[in-house]
Parts: C-alpha cells; sequence; structure tokens
C-alpha cells in the first residue's frame, strides 16, 4: 500500500530582507557572502508566530478537502524548536483554528531541525500500520528564529558584538503535508531509510530569547551524520549508488552553501576519480533545484529538509515519477537518510498554490524596520503573559499584507493564553 504526502503547501511569512544589506549594515565580512549562497531571509511580524505560521501553511491544504476527506484526519502533528508553551502543544491552536473534527490525536514533537522527519515518519507508520484504513495524519514544521540570534543589547551569550554568520541565514515559516494513502505527491520507500545519530552539544536554545552553538561543530556533525546516515541507509537498501540511485537530491537547508559542500564531499567520497566539473555540474542538475526556495526564506529549522523537497516537486519533469534522496539533520544530534518518488502530477498540482508568487509578494523591509520588528518580536515570544498585539508601527505593511487576506494573526495574549483571528 503507497504510503506518503498527499498535499504539500509552505508559508514564508510576509515580510524578508535583503541578506546582501544585513551584511553591510552589521559589519560582516562580505568576503563570506557569496558561501551562503544566499538571497533574502524571511522575517516575522509581531502578529506572527509558529502558530499563525503552522495554520497559514496547512489552510489551503485543508480547504480544499471534501467533508468526508477532512473527517479523515485523525492526528495533528507540529514539529518545532519554537514552542510557546513548555506543557501546551501548539498543535492545539492549530487543531482549533482549522477547525478539525475533535476525534483527532494532538501532539508536538522536538528534535531541532530533525524534528519534521520525525513527525513525517510518525505519520506514515500510522498510515501503513492500518490500525485506521484510510486516515490521514495533517503534519506541520514550524519555526521561527529569534531576530538576529543574539539577545538583549546587541550582544551573544557569550559576550560577542551583534553581527554574527547565524542571522544572515535564519528565516521563518511553516511548512504542512498531508500524509495518507494516496501519495499523488510524494510517496515515501517504506523501510528505507538510514540513521545516525549520537549526543552533541553543537546548537541549542537553552535559554528564552537566545540561540547558541558552535558553527564549526555542527558543521562537522552535519557532515559526519550524512557520511554514517547514508551508509546505514546502503546497508538497508541493495545496489544503491549515490551518482545514479536518485533523480534529485534534497537536504536539510541550513543555508545552501553548507548543502554544496556537503554534496561536494559525499560525492568526492562515494564516486571514484570524480572530477570537480562532474561534481559541479551533478550539483546543478540534482541538487540545485532543492534550494531554490531556501536562498530567498532562509534556514526553516525543522521544516528546511521539506522546503527544499518543495523546490524539487515545482522544478520536477511532469509525466513521469522521479526518486529523490532526502538528508534530514537535527542539532543535538539526530539525522537520517531516505527518499521517495515524485507523483507524476506533483508540479502540475503544486502549481495553484503559486508558491513563487506568495514569495515575490513579500515586503522587503528597510534596515531600519527591521531592526524595530525585532524589538517588538521580542515582547510577544515565550513566557510573554498578557499583551495586545498593537499594529500600529507597522500599519501600512500590515494593511498591504494582512487585512482582508484571510490570514491567522495574532490578536493578544491573555493569562498566557495566546488568541488569534482572521485578518
Amino acid at each position: 500500500m503507497p504510503v506518503g504526502i498527499e498535499a504539500i503547501n509552505f508559508y514564508g511569512g510576509q515580510a524578508c530582507l535583503d541578506v546582501r544589506l544585513l551584511f553591510e549594515r552589521r559589519g560582516l565580512n562580505l568576503a563570506r557572502f557569496d558561501n551562503l549562497m544566499m538571497r533574502l531571509r524571511s522575517v516575522a511580524l509581531p502578529c506572527e508566530d509558529p502558530v499563525t505560521h503552522a495554520v497559514n501553511a496547512a489552510k489551503p491544504i485543508v480547504s480544499a478537502l471534501r467533508a468526508d476527506e477532512k473527517s479523515r484526519i485523525e492526528m495533528v502533528i507540529v514539529a518545532s524548536e519554537s514552542g510557546v508553551d513548555f506543557g501546551k502543544s501548539l498543535s492545539t491552536y492549530v487543531h482549533d483554528y482549522l477547525a478539525l473534527p475533535r476525534t483527532c490525536r494532538l501532539f508536538e514533537v522536538k528534535q531541532a531541525c530533525y524534528g519534521g522527519t520525525a513527525a513525517l515518519q510518525m505519520a506514515a507508520s500510522f498510515v501503513a500500520s492500518q490500525v485506521s484504513p484510510g486516515a490521514k495524519v495533517l503534519v506541520v514544521a514550524s519555526d521561527t528564529a529569534l531576530h538576529s540570534a543574539i539577545g538583549e543589547g546587541g550582544a551573544t551569550m557569550d559576550g560577542e558584538a551583534s553581527g554574527n554568520f547565524a542571522e544572515p541565514s535564519s528565516g521563518t515559516g511553516a511548512v504542512a503535508m498531508l500524509v495518507g494513502e494516496a501519495p499523488a505527491i510524494f510517496e515515501l520507500d517504506l523501510g528505507a531509510s538510514g540513521l545516525h545519530s549520537y549526543e552533541v552539544m553543537d546548537t541549542c536554545r537553552p535559554v528564552v530569547g537566545w540561540e547558541s552553538g558552535d558553527a564549526d561543530l555542527s558543521l562537522f556533525s552535519y557532515l559526519d551524520c550524512l557520511q554514517g546516515a547514508f551508509e546505514a541507509y546502503c546497508a538497508k537498501v541493495e545496489g544503491v549508488d549515490l551518482r545514479t540511485t536518485f533523480e534529485y537530491l534534497a537536504f536539510h537547508t541550513p543555508f545552501p552553501g553548507m548543502v554544496k559542500g556537503a554534496h561536494r564531499k559525499a560525492m568526492r567520497e562515494r564516486v571514484k576519480g570524480v572530477s570537480a566539473q562532474e561534481v559541479e555540474a551533478d550539483f546543478q542538475r540534482r541538487v540545485a533545484p532543492s534550494l531554490r526556495y531556501c536562498a530567498d526564506v532562509g534556514n526553516l529549522y525543522s521544516g528546511a529538509l521539506y522546503l527544499a523537497l518543495c523546490g524539487v516537486l515545482a522544478q520536477a519533469p511532469a509525466g513521469r515519477r522521479c526518486r529523490v534522496g532526502l538528508f534530514s539533520y537535527g542539532s543535538g544530534c539526530s539525522s537520517e537518510f531516505f527518499s521517495g518518488v515524485i507523483g507524476a502530477e506533483a508540479a502540475q498540482r503544486l502549481a495553484p498554490l503559486c508558491l513563487d508568487g506568495a514569495l515575490n509578494g513579500r515586503r522587503a523591509l528597510a534596515f531600519e524596520e527591521y531592526e524595530r520588528i525585532g524589538n517588538l518580536n521580542r515582547q510577544c515570544g515565550f513566557g510573554a503573559k498578557d499583551l495586545e498585539v498593537d499594529v500600529t508601527p507597522f500599519a501600512d505593511l500590515f494593511a498591504e499584507r494582512f487585512r482582508g487576506n484571510e490570514l491567522l494573526v495574532l490578536k493578544e495574549i491573555k493569562g498566557f493564553h495566546r488568541r488569534y483571528a482572521w485578518s
């Protein structure tokens, strides 16, 4: 029985910032700009949080379902490392504002950027188990980066200056997937996966309002896990060849330049005698499609791999099925290499969502706007008890991008309870 993604959508916010502008204004070394391979990064507004991102990503999927199909959604899993409560799951809000049936299992999963894959695999296992034939699962990976991955006063937890290279690559948004027995978008190769995990303190969010980590350690851990997870995949699946088994490759994307480096290293290790020119041509053909959206959104954390998959889906050839190799990594760390097959009509089914148009329609922020929004965002993050969201400081942006567009926005927090409304 086929199992996989029946529908997929991503929400990349309503505002963005030019990454080169950020480099210039933060005084970062422009010699490193090209290595990032980033153009824009999405920026969350004070009326947006992981709940609004998740609902706005999932709403088009749910709205397209017939009543009988919607009633078969029996599980909602939200993956995030940006939760707003230590106990209450983001999925409770998502379930409520999407008006899903009460006969639903709701929960949240966390394992850094691997969380989205943990949720997808859990959903697929439930569907494949046939304990409830015909059931569907809504999986949403939703995250918000801290404004600049720094604390108040322009200093990191380590006391460093505010300029840092995590800020230009950090994104915000969500990817929603409907998992079921009719995977017209992406059919998983059930059981074809390799795991590689161990404890490492590479990146983390140890205190409210802070992101911390060792960039070099994270890079080496990522590369080590790619090698280990792929070897574990090969041990399970007979006859695998990195160069020929997969028509496309999609990797967890902290920033596109890291994916390019990981692909280069993997090709040199796995393909004997491969030249630099062959590696570059292979990257452009099989990997570059996955970076189509990542370069304009930034790191989506738990949703980053699935934003990369959306890039592949949008450019997949019509009328034929294509196998994709996927690598998922989450700091701390947990990783998996797995695979699946793009449906022959996947790109056609994705087209009505106008993903490119949604990203192109975002408002480009001036640097001063970005800084002002960042200061406002810090007031309504984790732990906010009582707050009324004031849109006055960005009223023109709100009127342009939200008002009348039926997007979910955060209105207020009362006694820690977040309350939302449709714009």
